[in-house]
This record gives C-alpha cells, structure tokens and sequence, in this order.
C-alpha cells in the first residue's frame, strides 16, 4: 500500500512540474516589444543572437530591442528617408535594410550603428520594399517596377561597389501606382528566389539568373507582405486581414499548399514575421491607424505553428 501511496504521489508531483511552465515565471522573454511614440515600423529582423531590429519608415532610423528584457535604443539615425525591410547578417554583424521611396538600400554596422555602405537604385517612382540574403547575394525588390536589385557579395561578404539590375519577364505583371513586389525569399532548394506580389495575393518562383518569373501554384493571398521561410515551410503576413499564412513549398518552389492561417487579437496589420527559438514576431505597422507623433507602436510574440 506504501509503494502505491508513493508512486502516487510521485506522478502528482511530476504533473504538477508539467503544468507549471504554463504559468508567468520570472525572466520569461516578454511577448510584446514596445517602439518609440510615431516610428511608424514596417520591418523586423532577428539574427543569430537575442534582439530584435526595426526600421522607421517615417525617417529611417534603426531601433534595436532586447529580446530577454524588452528594452529598446536607438541604434542608427535615419537618413531622412524610409526604412523598410530589413535582415541581419549574423556571420559579419550587419544589417542590410531596404530604402522604399528613397530608392536606395543600406548596410549598417549591428554592433554600432554605423553606416558601411549605401547604393542608390532609382531615383523616381521607386519602393524598394524588401529583401532576402543568399550565400552570394543580397536580393531586393521594388513594389513599383518590375526589377529586382542585386548585391552581389564578395567570397568573404566583402560589399559590392554598386548594385545589378535584374529585369523580371514571364508571368509577373507589375500594375502601376500598386503595391506589386513584396517579400522575397530563397526556394527550398536555394536555387531560386520566391517573391509576393500584394495588390493580387499571388506568389512568383524567380530564376536569379534570367529574371525570368513563374506563378507558384498555389491560392492567391489578398494583402501578402513579409515572408518568412523554413525549410519547406513558407509563413506569409496578410497585413490588412491581421493573419499569419501558413504553406508547405516543393523543394523547387514551383508550387505551394495552403496549411492553415492564424489571426491574433493583438494583430494591428502585421507587416513583417522573424523568429527567435519558438516563437514568431510580427511588427504592428498599423497602416490603418492614422499617424501621429504620439502614436504607439509595437512588436507581439506568438508561438510557433
């Protein structure tokens, strides 16, 4: 009777340790990141350690937030122009970040701030939107013009001393005055890129070598933004609809299968999704809200799916 008294207790004790993580506990990773008062944030990027990136599209500064605490600083000063997507670079500590109507993008020092390089890609109706980084190149699009930007890196990551401008052909039809180009990503396979178009929900497969692009097959998805790829599984942001889209690719990104799409009630028009350990960060752009220098803005933490 003793031995069964004991073993009882023992499995109550270990259920109670199970649900115990469930609860708040101290130095839990806070699940949303507050930004400065009318920052105005599109993009967000997390590389190989624990805080967050943001760029204004208001002015173009860079603000960084710890991930652990919550707190933020301010990282580098705008240009005056937007800041929109943005990516680190974990291997040389910088920031790759996309200029949108400035036409431009740069390259930013993650540990100080400094600015290492720009290149200016256009210089009249422009929005250089988003990007993606390759072992050999870093990839942007413009929303405007049916166009991808390269910046083709040296064997060690050495920078470029000007941009290649990728013309795009096939299926891809750029409407003028729209959002077209958005977020971009490489295929499973890495052997071709893959970018959505926003004003019709579709998805295109890149041939970075022809420019040549191809409608994934696939659902369209209405108001798609920032990308996110793992492994065979594409995350898509829906901005308007306050949805986080997810699909399993081919290894060669021809097609693509719509999972499932989760929503959150802290959504305010998501624009951007990064991921650090098990969880996904969505930048509330609030493009609905109209701006104000007192407006607030925020970053929310949903688990993984």
């Amino acid at each position: 009777m003793r031995r069964v008294c004991t073993l009882v207790l023992s499995l109550l004790a270990i259920g109670a340790l199970s649900v115990a993580p469930a609860t708040a506990r101290p130095g839990a990773f806070p699940a949303e990141l507050a930004l400065p008062a009318g920052f105005q944030p599109e993009g967000i990027a997390i590389g190989a350690w624990p805080t967050a990136y943001f760029g204004s599209r208001v002015d173009g500064r860079i603000q960084q937030v710890d991930l652990r605490t919550g707190r933020g600083s301010l990282l580098s000063p705008g240009p005056g122009t937007p800041s929109l997507g943005i990516k680190v670079d974990s291997r040389h500590a910088r920031l790759f970040v996309a200029g949108g109507t400035g036409g431009d993008a740069r390259v930013i020092d993650a540990r100080t701030g400094a600015v290492l390089a720009s290149y200016r890609f256009q210089t009249t109706d422009t929005f250089v939107n988003d990007l993606v980084i390759t072992k050999d190149a870093v990839w942007f699009t413009d929303s405007r013009r049916p166009v991808l930007y390269k910046l083709p890196l040296g064997r060690n990551g050495e920078l470029p001393a000007e941009a290649v401008h990728v013309p795009l052909t096939g299926d891809l039809a750029v409407v003028a005055g729209e959002t077209n180009l958005n977020g971009i990503v490489t295929t499973p396979d890495r052997k071709a890129l893959i970018a959505g178009q926003s004003n019709t929900g579709l998805l295109f497969r890149i041939d970075p070598a022809t420019g040549v692009t191809t409608q994934v097959d696939v659902a369209a998805l209405p108001n798609n933004d920032g990308l996110l790829r793992e492994g065979r599984t594409l995350y898509a942001v829906q901005n308007r609809l306050n949805l986080l889209a997810k699909l399993e690719l081919s290894a060669d990104g021809t097609s693509a299968r719509l999972v499932e799409q989760r929503s959150d009630p802290r959504f305010d028009v998501p624009a951007t999704v990064a991921e650090w350990g098990k969880r996904f960060y969505l930048v509330n752009a609030r493009f609905t809200t109209p701006p104000t220098p007192e407006t607030t803005y925020n970053a929310v933490a949903v688990e993984k799916f």
